[in-house]
């Protein structure tokens, strides 16, 4: 048996009461970090807050070596502890995919995700969201121009763009973030929400223009971006006013 348990957005005490006794009955229990980070937690937080012994699952051992974890779940009942909610990474789905094909019963114990957390707190609508990016440190002094791409196939559309942060080798601030794509093409004057600690008593919310968004300090990591639509829903700019602190010249969005 495979059980992929979500931890939810910040620290061990996220997990639901579902989660909590599978990993209680589990014989073997891992946790991923690669991912997803939570920055609330340990593993020696975790280890003492389920009584168990967890190990730490590296990249390898979740793709080029995911046999050895199936081969396993044929004989014990292991649980793999994840950031979040279990399948938004597609890792996660190819490993579940993987076990199922060798015989191998799986199950999922969903977690809060990001992707809810950011229209809580930000009051954007879910539906108005298009596909989403990762805006990676740039590699061997490359850039990748992915993420703007994706953030103007859905300004075609009317539609937000999630844009997830580099982990790797450090967690990406939301400045990074903006530098990075104020390199490839000059969107300050584009509006963007920016959100720092999801899941925490004191999470970060801030709405502005790109090129003023740039110069704020949201503080420690993790932290996620939303390039905002060329036009808001009324409730949209309501919310972003209280919730986000969004300049009055925002309303101009409203359609």
């Amino acid at each position: 048996m495979l059980t992929f348990v979500g931890l939810g957005l910040w620290d061990e005490r996220d997990v639901s009461f579902k989660g909590y006794e599978a990993v209680k009955k589990a014989d073997k229990v891992y946790v991923e970090f690669y991912t997803s980070i939570l920055m609330g937690t340990s593993i020696k937080k975790l280890s003492s807050f389920f009584g168990k012994e967890i190990k730490l699952l590296e990249r390898k051992d979740l793709e080029e070596e995911s046999w050895k974890i199936v081969e396993e779940a044929l004989k014990l009942n292991v649980v793999i502890l994840t950031p979040g909610d279990p399948m938004v990474a597609t890792t996660h789905s190819a490993l579940k995919l993987e076990a199922e094909k060798k015989g191998v019963k799986t199950s999922i114990i969903h977690g809060a995700s990001i992707v809810s957390a950011v229209c809580g707190l930000t009051g954007l609508h879910n539906y108005r969201f298009g596909k989403s990016a990762t805006v990676s440190h740039p590699y061997k002094g490359k850039v990748s121009i992915t993420p703007i791409e994706i953030i103007e196939r859905n300004w075609s559309i009317d539609a937000h763009t999630l844009l997830y942060l580099d982990l790797h080798p450090k967690p990406m601030s939301i400045n990074e973030a903006l530098e990075i794509l104020l390199k490839i093409k000059d969107i300050k004057d584009s509006f963007a929400v920016g959100i720092a600690r999801a899941g925490s008593s004191n999470p970060i919310v801030k709405c502005n223009r790109i090129g003023k968004l740039l110069h704020e300090n949201f503080g420690k990591p993790l932290h996620i971006l939303v390039v905002l639509a060329k036009t808001l829903h009324f409730m949209e700019f309501e919310c972003l006013r209280k919730f986000a602190n969004a300049p009055d010249e925002l309303e101009k969005l409203v359609n």
